[in-house]
């Protein structure tokens, strides 16, 4: 069996278990808050049930993701999985939003709730298999990179929470009287609109494209400056296209001397080295050449670097080479994300043209893309 395979059959697992489980809870509760007349019972009912949908969504978009490769999608169907996610996020919101409309209701016009010892003890078997099943599913989800299983899972703790602040308010309005019930619906409610905020906003992260983590940024870079001849690695891109489907390119600094031949097999080593090591599909590593054997290609490398350095936010300068023959000077700078980055390129370019007026000075301006 495939890996990939091996992993959908993990998360369709997980989500069966979730929508067995939360059937059940839904049913239960129901039950009780019926006949307790309690509306952050039902309310509870009623948001395992969208657990429940929330689980099956992940089974669909895991069947999806999980389609071969084909003409119009050469990379697969991964992404879907993003969508799933991000479905079961608004779902969680939903819920949010309708407990706390709900609870508002009961504040404005409250009506006396009935518990009994096995309705509170149901509860608390409840609260207890809630946060059981959460953790399975954020330690599957966690497991095989499941942003719909990890979302699953984060919303079975807080329903935890919810119930057991549902059992709380309770044993208080037996023992006192005071009907404290739907005002801890109303805050539990929004708790659960902020975790739903929080789900959208890190799946659309996803979705967009977002940052790669510095730490592996700079591991597969360490990974690829192990190899010889190879001084630099810069413009490390990846994008996802599901979990299990990452693609990148990057640019390597090697010597000027180096043949064809020489940096064939370089790269073909690079690649299988990073795909070994950090399961990252390299298409593209493209080559910034190193003057060799010129001191003064060496100086004025030294001299410029202090030029462009100096100019406020600038974090890197690489790919430098100077061209003797054609007298032009090439190179990129790194710049951080700021209103003002046209107007400092401009300053260094202005700059460095000054401090070598007998030279074509061609300089990129590259994206922070990574660490």
């Amino acid at each position: 069996m495939s890996k990939t395979n091996n992993r959908s059959d993990v998360i369709i697992r997980a989500s069966v278990v979730g929508i067995a489980v939360n059937v059940l809870l839904a049913g239960m509760k129901a039950v009780i808050g019926i006949i307790t007349n309690s509306i952050a019972i039902v309310l509870d009912a009623v948001n395992n049930l969208s657990d429940a949908l929330s689980s099956l969504i992940t089974i669909i978009g895991t069947r999806l993701a999980g389609k071969h490769p084909d003409k119009e999608h050469p990379l697969g169907y991964g992404r879907i999985e993003y969508l799933s996610a991000l479905i079961i996020s608004a779902i969680v919101l939903y819920a949010g939003i309708t407990s706390f409309v709900e609870s508002v209701k009961k504040i404005l016009h409250p009506e006396p709730a009935s518990y009994s010892t096995v309705s509170l003890l149901l509860l608390a078997a409840a609260v207890a298999a809630k946060i059981l099943l959460g953790l399975y599913m954020k330690k599957t989800g966690a497991e095989v990179h499941s942003g719909s299983l990890e979302a699953s899972g984060a919303d079975a703790l807080n329903d935890a929470i919810i119930s057991s602040s549902v059992i709380a308010s309770a044993l208080l309005y037996i023992f006192t009287g005071v009907q404290l019930e739907p005002f801890v619906g109303a805050v539990i409610s929004i708790m659960i609109i902020k975790s739903g905020i929080e789900l959208i906003r890190d799946t659309l992260d996803e979705i967009l494209g977002k940052r790669l983590d510095p730490e592996i940024s700079r591991s597969v870079k360490q990974t690829i400056t192990g190899h010889e001849n190879v001084f630099g690695a810069y413009d490390l891109i990846v994008h996802s296209y599901g979990p299990d489907v990452l693609i990148g390119s990057v640019h390597i600094e090697v010597p000027d001397v180096m043949t064809a031949k020489e940096l064939d097999e370089l790269e073909r080593r690079i690649t299988a080295d990073v795909m070994e090591k950090h399961g990252i599909i390299l298409t593209g590593i493209s080559v910034y050449s190193r003057n060799t054997g010129n001191d003064s290609a060496a100086q004025i490398r030294s001299e410029i670097t202090r030029i462009v350095m100096t100019h406020e936010g600038v974090l890197q300068m690489h790919g430098f080479y100077l061209n003797e023959k054609e007298h032009r000077i090439s190179f990129d700078v790194v710049m951080e994300y700021r209103k003002d980055q046209n107007e400092i390129f401009q300053s260094i370019q202005k700059d460095v043209r000054a401090a070598f007026p007998d030279y074509d000075i061609r300089i990129t301006l590259d994206n922070d893309l990574s660490d």
